[in-house]
């Protein structure tokens, strides 16, 4: 068995099932999870009958894994159309299935473990695949602290020259998860300097950059590079995926964009790896690449929802409507003087109210002393209104009888 399989950790939604074990949620509430990122607005009709025009003759066929040029041109034509910017499509972009597999293969493409104290940069709190990434590719990790001050920026400053040193790979997300944050041009500048400075990739993770509640689309890190005369995207490669913008994360379709030598090394990688994107998927992404009328609809539902939920939870939570993503990063009860347990929070919530959130220890590690994730909890307003509205009023009604019962209990 590879030994680099003990280096794992349990995945968030494992670990909560753990702490959940022998729980029994209040019965007299219908269940409402609002813990995993899973989109569950309609999936778009035109997608649909993409997929139902393309089964005669789309299961008889192997399909390459550099994909169809007319799916590439359709993926190129978004980009050029969504950030202003223009790329070859037959050496700059590669379709994937969905942004997670492809996450994961890239860090495998791009490590060198010979190499020694091989390290994978990642924000923190993050997602959980860069650090499953970077540990089977034979890598150490090491973190960025989200700085609540900084509207959840990653503390670059934070990260040591020797760690700088040893990077091969950076993992950034934007807008991120959890913390809805979006990167401005500035902080760009600084991570393409420090890219050249010591040679690290720079995988942006951009799978939210659809949703947002701002009237500027989020900046995108082939739009910064661009914007900072680097238009051969050199030791950049974005990844974007079709799940959250269009409501399909059962499709598995996205594609990555950037360095042609990086998109060379990748596609041979995939080749082996066996990542061709099925026909029927092919037709479905190249429709939903080519329209936006969805996208527009899909964007105003959640405007609508965070409009309403957020004001709602800012009376009890610190939280605030986040730049994007369909996120909400909120502090708990800080009572008694003592930072709030979001652990303790989210399993109180799920007994007596039958909600379920995602702690946000649960989606970071400590680094430099603490876990940036501790005292906050993750809520995914990925369903219809109506169910948002309620859990929120859940979460309301839960918290004021925590402060009245903690506040009895300080007297």
């Amino acid at each position: 068995m590879n030994p680099l399989l003990q280096r794992l950790h349990p995945y968030p939604f494992e670990r909560l099932r753990e702490l959940t074990r022998g729980l029994t949620p209040n019965p007299a509430f219908r269940p409402i999870n609002l813990g995993i990122g899973e989109p569950r607005h309609p999936a778009p009709p035109l997608v649909v009958q993409a997929i139902n025009d393309a089964m005669p003759g789309g299961l008889s066929v192997y399909p390459p894994t550099l994909g169809s040029p007319a799916l590439r041109t359709a993926m190129a034509g978004w980009l050029q159309r969504r950030y202003g910017i223009t790329v070859d499509p037959a050496t700059q972009v590669l379709p994937v299935n969905g942004s997670r597999e492809a996450l994961f293969a890239f860090a495998q493409v791009v490590v060198d473990p010979t190499k020694p104290g091989a390290t994978v940069l990642c924000p923190n709190p993050f997602y959980q695949i860069y650090e499953g990434a970077a540990l089977l590719a034979g890598a150490q990790t090491a973190f960025a602290n989200s700085d609540p001050a900084r509207n959840f920026a990653p503390d670059w400053d934070a990260i040591d020259e020797a760690t700088w040193a040893r990077t091969q790979l950076l993992f950034v997300c934007s807008p991120g998860n959890p913390t809805g944050a979006v990167m401005p041009l500035a902080e760009w500048a600084r991570l393409f300097e420090l890219s050249d400075r010591h040679g690290f990739v720079i995988a942006s993770d951009e799978c939210y950059s659809e949703i947002y509640f701002r009237d500027e689309p989020p900046l995108g890190g082939l739009e910064a590079a661009m914007k900072l005369g680097r238009s051969d995207f050199r030791n950049l490669v974005a990844f974007t995926s079709l799940s959250k913008r269009s409501n399909v994360p059962g499709l598995r379709a996205g594609f990555v964009a950037g360095d042609a030598r990086w998109m060379q090394a990748f596609l041979l990688y995939r080749t082996y790896h066996g990542s061709a994107m099925s026909p029927l998927v092919t037709a479905a992404s190249q429709a939903a690449w080519g329209d936006e009328e969805h996208v527009v609809a899909n964007r105003a539902l959640y405007r609508q929802k965070f409009a309403q939920v957020t004001p709602m939870l800012a009376e009890v939570l610190d939280v605030a409507l986040p730049d994007a993503g369909f996120y909400l990063w909120a502090g708990v009860p800080n009572l008694g003087g003592t930072p709030g347990d979001d652990v303790a929070f989210a399993l109180g919530l799920l007994a007596q109210y039958n909600v379920t959130v995602l702690p946000g220890s649960l989606l970071a590690r400590e680094a430099h002393g603490f876990n940036p994730g501790a005292g906050r909890v993750r809520l995914a307003l990925v369903a219809e209104v109506d169910e948002c509205l309620e859990a929120a009023r859940r979460i309301v009604e839960f918290t004021q009888e925590l402060t009245r019962t903690r506040t009895r209990e300080s007297t």
